[in-house]
């Protein structure tokens, strides 16, 4: 059965990927900036991870989509990983801005927050209690 709640955190989801993904074209300088040293082809991985992150959101409303979407997310947070550390341990910075260490630190746990979040809006099926 679907809820308020459900439609709400799809939507949350669907907003806050795509206006990630789109970060990765509008602020493509700063975004190529926090990549690890050890990325290949940096600018081709930028809009890589930019259009997946928009087509992940997008997919995630669409019902025959959704799965896939939420797979796919989950597997795309766990890629971006390697970046966040990178910035958290100062091997790579987001060019002309200063974040505060404990930010930095906090977006660690909070990936898998986000990991969480997208399983249950996309991937966990509700069961119906009818008897």
């Amino acid at each position: 059965m679907l809820t308020a709640r459900t439609v709400f955190w799809r939507l949350v989801f669907c907003v806050l990927f795509v206006f990630a993904g789109s970060q990765h074209f509008i602020n493509r300088v700063a975004e190529i900036s926090i990549m690890p040293h050890w990325v290949p082809v940096k600018t081709v991985v930028n809009v890589f991870v930019g259009l997946c992150e928009i087509a992940g959101g997008i997919g995630i409303l669409i019902p025959g989509l959704r799965r896939a979407a939420g797979i796919g997310l989950i597997l795309l947070l766990i890629c971006v990983f390697p970046a966040n550390v990178a910035m958290a341990t100062h091997e790579t910075g987001l060019k002309g801005v200063h974040i505060p260490n404990v930010i930095l630190w906090l977006r660690l746990p909070l990936q898998l927050f986000l990991m969480y979040g997208v399983y249950l809006a996309a991937l966990a099926q509700r069961r119906s209690t009818r008897v």
